[in-house]
Order: C-alpha cells, then sequence, then structure tokens
C-alpha cells in the first residue's frame, strides 16, 4: 500500500510539473535552441558569446531557462534595483 501511495504522489508531482510549461515557455525554449544551435556552428567565437547572450535572454524573459523546475532564474523585475 505505501509504494503504492509513493508511486501515486510521483506521478502527480511529474504532472503538475509539466503542466506548469505554459505554449509561451515551449516557443520561447524552441527559439532559444535555435540561436544556441546556430552559436554552436559558428567558427567566430564572438558571434557564438552573442547567440548564446541572446538565447539566455529569451529563456530568462520566458522564465524558464531550467525548464521551470526552479524560481531561481525568474526575471528580476524589482523597482529597487
Amino acid at each position: 500500500m505505501r509504494n503504492i501511495l509513493l508511486v501515486a504522489t510521483a506521478a502527480c508531482a511529474a504532472l503538475s510539473l509539466a503542466a506548469c510549461e505554459s505554449k509561451a515557455d515551449k516557443v520561447a525554449e524552441k527559439q532559444a535552441d535555435a540561436l544556441e544551435a546556430q552559436a554552436a556552428a559558428t567558427p567566430n567565437e564572438a558571434k557564438e558569446t552573442q547567440l548564446n547572450a541572446k538565447a539566455d535572454a529569451i529563456e530568462q524573459q520566458a522564465g524558464n531557462a531550467d525548464g521551470g523546475a526552479t524560481t531561481a532564474n525568474t526575471p528580476d523585475t524589482s523597482p529597487s534595483k
């Protein structure tokens, strides 16, 4: 009985994480992935850095730099900074 409860709890947790990813998150992730692929393919280091920074900015703006697993990547919109 305890094992069934553990499995059910884990399944609910996994489903709740999956439900948190919005359509906008998925679009931002695809855009960032495309930019990261371009960055990996370019021989120009400055261009690579620029593309990776742009990909990071897109992920940060979407608040989904790590797939939504934590809130550590949530954009800081505090007016005091």
